[in-house]
């Protein structure tokens, strides 16, 4: 389950391209505050479950999966996983993600 929503978040599914740090910041910071809040990268990086989630359900069953198969995996599941990235991005621990923070590589 980690494993395939690992790949969701990491998935070339983005709404758009993004060519450095400062267009991910612009596209990911709907609120236009200068960060990325928990929710706002939640959105963002959600859109690859929900354009695979075909039927709808809230869940991404075996086939809705890359390859066709692997354990289910439900948005709250995805979502837990990707607070979890959040979190370790967020090295200083301010509960937002800055410029700094969303180029340095995943911990």
């Amino acid at each position: 389950m980690l494993g395939a929503s690992l790949w969701l978040a990491a998935a070339g599914l983005a709404p758009a391209q993004v060519r450095d740090t400062g267009d991910y910041l612009a596209r990911m910071d709907s609120d236009g505050n200068g960060a990325v809040s928990l929710a706002e990268y939640q959105q963002w990086m959600g859109y690859a479950f929900e354009r695979m989630d075909r039927n709808g359900d809230g869940t991404l069953s075996p086939d809705e999966l890359p390859g066709g198969r692997g354990r289910a995996v439900t948005r709250q599941a995805h979502l837990a996983t990707l607070a979890a990235a959040f979190r370790r991005q967020d090295v200083d621990g301010n509960g937002v993600l800055d410029a700094r923070e969303l180029a340095a590589p995943p911990q």
